[in-house]
């Protein structure tokens, strides 16, 4: 079996359904039986969700944007940043609904047979680039906002942020190869061991410097950072079984990233502006910052 990859536009799969003939001669059998192409497309519920998300991520961005408003400009940073994700994110959705940030990933699946004609396979899945261009910009606000919180140096948020980019950048290359082949899972390998090294200055780095903001703030950060840490987890489990396996439908895909988004973007937002306006000592000034990043 022979796999050829291939990135196309979306009109791509009705261009090469169309195209694909059977050639026989008389009296001889084909060498090659081309068949019809599967296109792996995002459906009814998947494009709903799309929406949907789009429609929340601009709410939270209209709360966290007069919520900031009420905020004087020193104590604004948290209320910024935030906002900042929610925005991107919501760009992101609304081009992913809009049909414009994907392309198809064509695999030409080639099967030898000794008594019967060798076979084609053309496979293609719609894969949305737009979520790792928000990922690439929105993970790392978040990981910088962790940093914050606990009070992590500047050297170590730097370090964490380029280990998170890596992490993203890894994964879009992955998504774009051949399915079970190594360079795909060499990339989520790499992904994987970046990730580790954010684990390393979130956890553990930001456990220790935080202890030194007392008991509530290192409270705060434990949980927040549980709570993050194990939904970046859950990222990469989906996106192994779907971008990187395949095992799992573009709607299923769809839903579940929507889920994770939600999760991570306006629901730790809110948690993040509402607890650290309760901890006094969480509360961080733009005077300040560079101090602390």
């Amino acid at each position: 079996m022979h796999a050829f990859l291939t990135v196309l536009p979306l009109n791509a799969c009705k261009m090469i359904a169309n195209a694909h003939t059977i050639h026989t001669a008389v009296a001889t059998i084909p060498a090659v039986v081309p068949i019809s192409t599967t296109c792996q497309v995002v459906g009814r519920n998947g494009m709903r969700a799309l929406w949907i998300v789009f429609g929340i991520m601009v709410i939270a961005s209209a709360v966290f944007a007069l919520r900031s408003s009420t905020i004087v400009m020193s104590r604004r940073l948290y209320h910024v940043i935030t906002t900042l994700i929610t925005i991107i994110s919501a760009l992101s959705y609304f081009a992913m609904a809009s049909g414009i940030a994907a392309a198809f990933i064509c695999q030409t699946i080639r099967e030898d047979h000794k008594h019967v004609p060798n076979i084609l396979r053309h496979v293609c899945r719609e894969v949305f680039w737009a979520r790792f261009v928000d990922s690439s910009l929105t993970i790392p606000l978040l990981l910088l906002e962790l940093c914050l919180l606990a009070g992590v140096d500047g050297a170590h948020t730097l370090m964490a942020i380029v280990a998170v980019l890596v992490m993203v950048l890894s994964g879009l290359f992955a998504a774009f190869g051949c399915d079970n082949t190594a360079q795909t899972w060499g990339w989520f390998a790499i992904a994987c061991f970046s990730y580790l090294f954010v684990i390393w200055h979130v956890a553990v780095h930001g456990s220790q410097t935080v202890d030194a903001k007392g008991a509530k703030v290192t409270k705060l950060f434990s949980s927040m950072a549980t709570f993050i840490l194990i939904l970046w987890t859950i990222y990469l489990i989906v996106w192994g079984i779907s971008d990187g396996a395949k095992n799992i439908s573009v709607d299923s895909a769809i839903i579940a990233y929507a889920v994770l988004d939600v999760l991570t973007k306006p629901v730790f937002g809110a948690w993040l502006l509402i607890a650290h306006h309760q901890i006094p000592r969480s509360i961080l000034k733009w005077e300040g910052i560079g101090q602390r990043v």
